[in-house]
């Protein structure tokens, strides 16, 4: 249930933020600046977590604080107006935010000892939560008024506190790994700065998805409830994918599912850029989120678990997030507002997105296949 309600909040946020915003008057730009400015928060906001849920050895209690703390923080919208005061409140929402993934990523990780199809079974109740709650919120727009994401957000975000306060530690594994002391050890290696710079580039090319794609639709003629079926339609393609990931990347090996899946992650933002105004090319470009989102994220999470070990797994997950979705995310969010121009320029920061999906395959290209 972490997974269906932590999930199911991007499934409130992700698409309809921009709505959100544009419902209050934010012009494209501004709300470029604005996913940038909160991104940021997930640059330093993870490490000083998994640091602390390492040290600590509370990953749990840790989880629950950032549950709570990112309620609270969230609830300042509802009092709040203007871009400054938004993008605090939404940013010290973030900064919170970022202590749930790793440590649910982790605890899960530890239970199923690292087995790609476990991980893949549990995952998928994320992706069912997005899907619901993206289809409810669509239709709650279409209902109601563009603040329905807030009010949504609010209850899923209740929610998931009290899921957290239900859930009980694995046992702690008290063995002590020489090798894994120091974190430094691990980071300073050319194959996880490539994987990390892959991350980035490819986090980088979803700040047009992320920031715009609801706008973009509402603009070509679709309702908000069409936009909800169509992310859901996505995440459904991803709930399939994750069922078979273990065999997958059993089978193909990290790099080159990872490969595989960027590269298709760049021709669906081309397909964007040129043809979203076909609905079947459109349903196509949705259907290959199961490799965009579903199959990177499997086969990454596969590869920092088995890189990292389960004593610095916290650290690592962090180091990830910081990075790909952290820096890449608020570079992508930025540039995707200063190109958007209220959407004259969807086409070209489409395009752009797409160029940047191609560079993080190729800067896996060279990396060892069983370094990975």
């Amino acid at each position: 249930m972490t997974y269906l309600f932590y999930f199911g909040q991007f499934g409130v946020l992700m698409p309809y933020l921009g709505v959100f915003l544009d419902g209050r008057g934010f012009s494209s730009g501004e709300i470029g600046e604005l996913f940038a400015l909160i991104t940021v928060a997930r640059i330093a906001g993870p490490n000083l977590w998994a640091f602390l849920a390492d040290k600590t050895g509370r990953a749990l209690e840790v989880l629950q604080l950032g549950a709570l703390l990112t309620f609270g923080t969230f609830c300042l919208v509802f009092f709040v107006n203007g871009f400054w005061a938004l993008t605090l409140s939404l940013a010290l929402m973030m900064m919170f935010w970022t202590a749930i993934l790793p440590q649910i990523e982790g605890l899960t990780l530890k239970c199923v000892s690292g087995q790609a199809n476990r991980y893949g079974r549990i995952r998928l109740w994320g992706s069912i939560g997005f899907i619901l709650l993206t289809i409810f919120t669509g239709k709650m727009i279409d209902t109601f008024s563009s603040d329905a994401p807030i009010y949504v957000g609010g209850i899923v975000l209740f929610s998931l506190f009290l899921v957290t306060l239900f859930l009980k530690e694995p046992a702690q594994d008290k063995s002590t790994d020489p090798h894994q002391i120091s974190i430094w050890n691990k980071i300073n290696t050319p194959v996880f700065y490539a994987f990390l710079l892959s991350a980035a580039l490819l986090q980088l090319s979803f700040g047009a998805y992320y920031g715009f794609f609801a706008l973009y639709l509402l603009d070509l003629g679709y309702s908000s409830q069409a936009t909800g079926w169509l992310v859901a339609l996505g995440v459904l393609a991803e709930v399939i994918i994750f069922l078979q990931a273990g065999k997958l990347i059993t089978l193909f090996g990290v790099k080159w599912i990872l490969v595989i899946s960027i590269l298709l992650t760049a021709l669906r933002w081309y397909l964007l850029a040129i043809a979203a105004n076909n609905p079947v090319i459109l349903i196509v470009s949705q259907v290959l989120h199961a490799f965009s989102f579903g199959m990177t994220h499997a086969a990454s999470m596969h590869f920092i678990h088995h890189y990292f070990g389960n004593k610095l797994q916290s650290q690592g997950q962090a180091i990830y997030i910081s990075v790909g979705f952290g820096i890449g995310g608020a570079i992508g969010g930025y540039g995707a507002g200063y190109f958007w121009q209220q959407g004259q320029g969807a086409e070209l920061t489409f395009t752009l997105a797409a160029v940047a999906a191609v560079l993080s395959a190729l800067s896996l290209l060279f990396v060892s296949s069983k370094r990975m």
